[in-house]
């Protein structure tokens, strides 16, 4: 009798752990070993500590795929828990209206984020997501063709016309190489406007009420494409000829035939090993800015991880628990060890350098400067705009014009009514 009913309470048990258990579906974009593996080893090693909760991340594709992908899951019924959506997507995340703000679900620390970034991610007093993959452009530069042209690598050019004279004198050295690449991206555009304190859009940004114009007949505006424009003309520039070509650009450099680059930090680990395979050392500088201007900093990019709206109680309360435990200190620091990405936490900085990862002469710390340099405004906060995706390609198809031969004003002019009509159309979608 004593052993039966020590079957049906262990059965009655079995049944309640069951019963209690709480799946996690993670939709993430990185589908590459290196980082997509990470991703499923902190899974692991969260449902082994957590026995009552599954997280099962999948991914997903692109940025645009994810948010597309989730939208349609979320209006058939059936949304994921937790997905990953990039910066540029955080207006059209609250438009959606499948998410929800992470405060809302349970306690979040603030206190340890790095301020940028969280700057980013707080809208209208709300913290709406939790901040994961990080970064910000840095100047790259061969430090070996740098002193072959007479240059100090160990004074990069901070402003356009040091990097319009750096040029200079390298073309004046016939090393057989251009001077920057960097690839057509509307980031670096929205980059450039935030360093001279410029809004992208009215409105606070987007942030004070919703974007209706896109500022790009401004004169911050016309002085990046502009100096564009001239680095173009005089043969300083390269790229592949295709927007956004982050691999494409990223080989012109790792190939030792450019001389400065620009990219994002999330590169810096896959980059500095190129180099060395090809036989150069790399240095890191701050983002070039244009003259005349006071530094203000770098937008954030990236993504973070949003919790949707609708599901239990318990699901949501689980997938913030997964969130805190992939995004803590240690998780963090050994994400940027792998990728380059900042680790998002205070904390995580101070135990990289209490490791020695973060040592003076870590290309690293470079880009952690800029970062913690960036005074948090409406500008550096990052634009609020729905159809950003559409806006950005806008501004990179303008910039070829002018490399083609359009005029600056005339091509921002029309880039601006296009830009516009984009979010007239979208504004009017979602009211």
């Amino acid at each position: 009798m004593k052993r039966k009913l020590l079957t049906l309470l262990s059965v009655s048990l079995s049944t309640l752990v069951m019963a209690q258990s709480v799946t996690v579906e993670f939709w993430h974009t990185f589908g590459d070993p290196k980082r997509g593996g990470w991703i499923q080893a902190k899974a692991d090693a969260f449902n082994k500590a957590n026995p009552n909760i599954k997280v099962v991340p999948t991914f997903k594709g692109s940025y645009p795929d994810i948010m597309q992908a989730a939208t349609l899951a979320a209006r058939q019924g059936k949304p994921p828990a937790l997905v990953q959506m990039y910066e540029i997507g955080s207006q059209f995340a609250l438009d959606s209206g499948i998410f929800q703000p992470v405060g809302n679900v349970g306690p979040i620390d603030t206190a340890d984020y790095i301020k940028p970034v969280l700057n980013y991610y707080t809208i209208n007093g709300k913290v709406n997501s939790i901040p994961f993959n990080s970064s910000s452009p840095v100047l790259y530069f061969n430090k070996d063709l740098m002193k072959k042209a007479g240059l100090d690598p160990a004074k990069p050019p901070m402003t356009f016309g040091e990097l319009t004279a750096a040029c200079g004198k390298i073309a004046a050295a016939n090393l057989g190489v251009k001077c920057f690449g960097m690839s057509l991206n509307g980031w670096f555009f929205e980059q450039w406007m935030a360093e001279q304190g410029a809004l992208l859009a009215n409105n606070g940004n987007g942030r004070k009420g919703r974007a209706t114009e896109v500022l790009l007949t401004s004169e911050p505006a016309k002085r990046i494409v502009s100096w564009l424009k001239d680095m173009n003309d005089k043969g300083y520039y390269t790229y592949t000829g295709k927007l956004e070509d982050w691999d494409g650009s990223d080989a012109i450099f790792t190939d030792a035939k450019v001389v400065f680059h620009i990219t994002s930090t999330a590169d810096i680990v896959n980059i500095n090993d190129a180099a060395k395979k090809t036989g150069f050392e790399m240095g890191v500088g701050f983002l070039p800015i244009p003259d005349g201007v006071k530094r203000n900093g770098v937008v954030i990019g990236g993504a973070s991880l949003w919790i949707t709206k609708g599901i239990p109680k318990e699901q949501a309360e689980a997938a913030l628990k997964f969130a805190l435990y992939m995004t803590n200190t240690d998780n963090m620091a050994e994400w940027h060890k792998l990728t380059g990405y900042y680790p998002v936490r205070l904390s995580s900085i101070e135990l990289l350098k209490k490791e020695g990862w973060l040592n003076a002469q870590a290309p690293q710390l470079v880009a952690f400067n800029q970062l913690l340099e960036t005074i948090p405004n409406e500008a550096t906060a990052g634009a609020l705009i729905g159809p950003f995706q559409q806006v950005r390609r806008i501004v990179e198809e303008t910039i070829q014009k002018v490399f083609s031969g359009a005029s600056v004003d005339a091509a921002l002019s029309e880039a601006k009514t296009r830009a516009d009509a984009a979010l007239k159309e979208y504004n009017a979608s979602v009211k």
